[in-house]
């Protein structure tokens, strides 16, 4: 079999018995459960929720977006072998770590197969939940050229490129386009002050404006765990997203948690330890692909510069990247993964019918 039947790429067409429309996002595809079978699996696989909550079906690809666009490579590779398995253990890896220290629950219940979740329905809060421990990336453009206050952070003088910042700086920004909050452009992705949240905390779906002061040290914790397991194996947490939703629990209570996937190499920056000590940045996430790209075409504003996204996805759709370039990243994903997890990441000869098998014999999903 060749790899790039090994590469799981589309991820919407899975018969899963469901009511509802698939969403299919960049990297993972939700199919929504009917009632009748959430309840079932609820009270048959002992999962400590309500009765009455709504579950889904998570699939992930190995599909790999970078700038807005996915990309492809040649000889049919429309994905990076290994990358969907890898991102996967490292989120279970990183939950798992949470919830023995008492952080937070997350929204997964259940992992059915290295592809998949199954997971409660979650009303996310509308931020991204951004922790930065070196200054790199869209901070280190924006503060050479002069800007030194970030999400109402004041930044100091004299900072130099991919320098450890002073202290852990929470830099957060919108999840999606919110209309309607005074000071706060209705763009996704734009940077907010921690007064934008205090004034319209409703808006961004907290319950109370006491769950600020929550998430912010969900945030904190997660990102300090997460620094120190990686500092054992010399590697360097950089920067990283987080996102947080409210679920109910068997109680019927309010809690929040961490939902969506949390250190991987997709949300994250990883920088190699010695690399780094020896004055070298050396990526052990996506941001190695991202600048790949930019140094593979020869224009790189068009990946830089939003006002030109047609000419960007024209480029991710007209151009195959060298199969070699596909497995570099492959060989960065399953690295890290297996550095973190400790365990091998296995590539399936054929995960999508791994997955129907094993939806349909052991959970019956499936007619």
């Amino acid at each position: 079999m060749s790899l790039a039947d090994q590469v799981l790429a589309v991820n919407n067409d899975l018969p899963i018995r469901t009511d509802a429309p698939v969403h299919s996002g960049k990297v993972r595809s939700v199919y929504w459960l009917t009632a009748a079978d959430s309840k079932r699996l609820i009270a048959e696989k002992g999962y400590d929720v309500a009765a009455d909550t709504p579950l889904a079906i998570m699939v992930i690809s190995d599909r790999i977006s970078a700038f807005d666009c996915i990309w492809k490579g040649e000889g049919g590779m429309k994905g990076v072998p290994g990358k969907g398995a890898a991102l996967n253990a490292i989120s279970n890896h990183w939950f798992k770590l949470f919830q023995e220290q008492g952080l937070a629950d997350s929204h997964i219940l259940d992992i059915p197969h290295p592809f998949v979740w199954i997971v409660q329905k979650a009303k996310p809060v509308m931020i991204e939940a951004i922790c930065r421990q070196y200054i790199t990336g869209s901070m280190w453009r924006a503060y050479t050229k002069g800007e030194r206050e970030f999400c109402g952070i004041e930044l100091p003088e004299g900072l130099a490129k991919d320098s450890k910042l002073p202290e852990l700086l929470q830099t957060p920004s919108t999840k999606g386009i919110l209309e309607g909050i005074p000071g706060v452009p209705a763009v996704d992705d734009v940077n907010i002050t921690r007064k934008n949240i205090e004034d319209n905390f409703a808006a961004f779906n907290f319950k109370s404006a006491d769950d600020i002061a929550l998430y912010e040290k969900l945030l904190t914790e997660g990102f300090n765990v997460i620094s120190e397991a990686l500092a054992k194996i010399d590697q360097v947490f950089v920067d990283t997203k987080f996102e947080f939703g409210y679920v109910k629990d068997s109680a019927g209570n309010d809690k929040l948690i961490y939902m969506d996937e949390v250190g991987t190499p997709d949300s994250s920056r990883i920088w190699d330890g010695e690399q780094y000590r020896a004055g070298k940045v050396v990526e052990n996430s996506k941001e190695g692909f991202r600048q790949l790209l930019l140094n593979h075409f020869p224009d790189a504003d068009i990946l830089l510069n939003k006002d030109r996204m047609d000419e960007r996805e024209a480029l991710a759709r007209d151009n195959e990247l060298p199969a070699s370039v596909l497995m570099a990243v492959s060989e960065t994903y399953t690295n890290i993964a297996e550095k973190i997890t400790g365990k091998k990441i296995v590539l399936s000869d054929n995960p999508k019918a791994e997955i129907i098998a094993i939806l349909k014999e052991q959970y019956q999903l499936i007619d």
